[in-house]
């Protein structure tokens, strides 16, 4: 285990905050830092072109076949398969990249691709020549220089590349939850989660944050998710903590007090009245299973 989460930043140097590399090259080039648990601080749209592998995200083992996309939202913790032959291409873009217009950030934070709020976007591109086109494209516009269109090419050229994807992903069966307030209030209630988990740890203080009733709030959140408010704030925290026990040398003290837990006994009774096991527990369990695969 590291001291901490290997936090990977986008390219500097860059003309533009978006460009397409190898899955199999940067593998070889970066074992050391993307086929251990890491986040990025970009989005990332993987092609599998040949093989298959498995992609963990967030202790959840993604099955990626070949010719299919994989939709990975910023500072999620994943891991790169290191066993399987298989190879592809990245796409990685920014969000200072993409937010150009209001608009951009409201599409942004609430496409199906990035924000599935029920599972994790795996797409089958076989045979889809439009969605194939429109990557290949945005790969030949950056092999060109930069000028004074070229951001506005690319910014495009992404834009449809998403909205052809969120087309395709319609058509194959995706679970389309209802828009509405209801919605609405989840997918803000979920950004405000992400942003205060570490120091808030009640429905009353999202509440008064999102200026709603804890009833109209647990409302929308059971109507789009079947959850309440309480169960996603504990399913945050815990996330975190095993993102950090499994994945860090940090203490259980020091886990603890950057939860937002004042006491380590605190902390160790929450995990334990939600996983059945201490913290420590985990942690070894953990590593356990780890060196049996």
């Amino acid at each position: 285990m590291t001291s901490q989460i290997k936090s990977i930043s986008f390219r500097k140097g860059l003309s533009n905050e978006i460009e397409i590399i190898s899955i199999a090259d940067t593998v070889a080039k970066h074992r050391n830092n993307i086929v251990l648990p890491h986040r990025d601080n970009y989005y990332n749209i993987f092609w599998y072109q040949k093989g298959s592998a498995t992609h963990l995200i967030d202790f959840k083992p993604i099955q990626i076949r070949e010719n299919s996309l994989l939709f990975v939202n910023k500072n999620r913790i994943q891991t790169l398969d290191s066993t399987a032959d298989y190879d592809g291409k990245f796409l990685l873009f920014t969000e200072a990249f993409f937010d150009k217009y209001p608009e951009d950030i409201k599409y942004l934070r609430n496409n199906i691709l990035f924000n599935d709020l029920l599972e994790e976007p795996v797409l089958n591109i076989e045979g889809n020549s439009s969605i194939i086109s429109v990557f290949q494209d945005i790969e030949i516009e950056l092999s060109k220089s930069n000028d004074e269109v070229q951001y506005h090419i690319l910014h495009n050229l992404l834009h449809n590349l998403l909205l052809l994807s969120e087309r395709e992903r319609r058509k194959n069966g995706f679970n389309q939850i209802e828009k509405g307030i209801d919605l609405d209030k989840t997918i803000e209630f979920r950004n405000t989660l992400e942003n205060k988990f570490r120091s808030i740890k009640t429905v009353s203080g999202y509440a008064s944050v999102m200026s709603i009733s804890e009833r109209k709030l647990n409302k929308a959140l059971t109507a789009v998710l079947g959850k309440t408010a309480k169960e996603l704030i504990d399913e945050r925290i815990i996330l975190e903590a095993k993102r950090m026990l499994a994945h860090t040398n940090y203490s259980i003290k020091e886990i603890g007090f950057e939860l937002g837990f004042d006491e380590p006994t605190n902390f160790i009774k929450y995990f334990r009245k939600q996983e059945g096991k201490t913290p420590v527990e985990f942690r070894i369990f953990f590593q356990k299973d780890k060196k049996l695969k």
